[in-house]
């Protein structure tokens, strides 16, 4: 089965764990949907925050999914004057004979604005 990478991005209106939950749940929901996944085809998922959010991992929000074993981990973006504030972004590798083209990117929101390249 090929290996493939599903990127994925939301734009947090506050700095809060529920809200945090609740928009990373709702990200990868999306991913999974629109590429036709479960989590058993799910190899690893890198997430990273902006600096400015530090209320809980976003790791946590998978987990209450029920994406119990697989290897997750959280890092911090950048820390880049004028980036978008608030932005968890989701980087997941995946097993799918989808062609690399027919990947679904997920761009929720005004973090839809960070990859103007990918139709949503």
């Amino acid at each position: 089965m090929p290996v493939r990478a599903v990127r994925g991005a939301v734009q947090l209106e506050r700095d809060e764990a529920g809200h945090m939950e609740e928009q990373v749940s709702e990200l990868l929901t999306a991913i999974l949907q629109r590429n036709e996944l479960t989590a058993d085809d799910l190899i690893s998922i890198w997430f990273t925050a902006t600096p400015d959010l530090h209320s809980d991992f976003p790791a946590a929000a998978a987990r209450k999914l029920g994406i119990a074993d697989v290897p997750l981990i959280c890092a911090q973006e950048l820390d880049v004057k004028g980036a978008m504030p608030r932005v968890v972004r989701v980087l997941a590798h995946i097993e799918s004979d989808r062609p690399r083209a027919e990947i679904a990117h997920v761009y929720l929101g005004a973090a839809a604005a960070l990859r103007k390249d990918i139709a949503q």
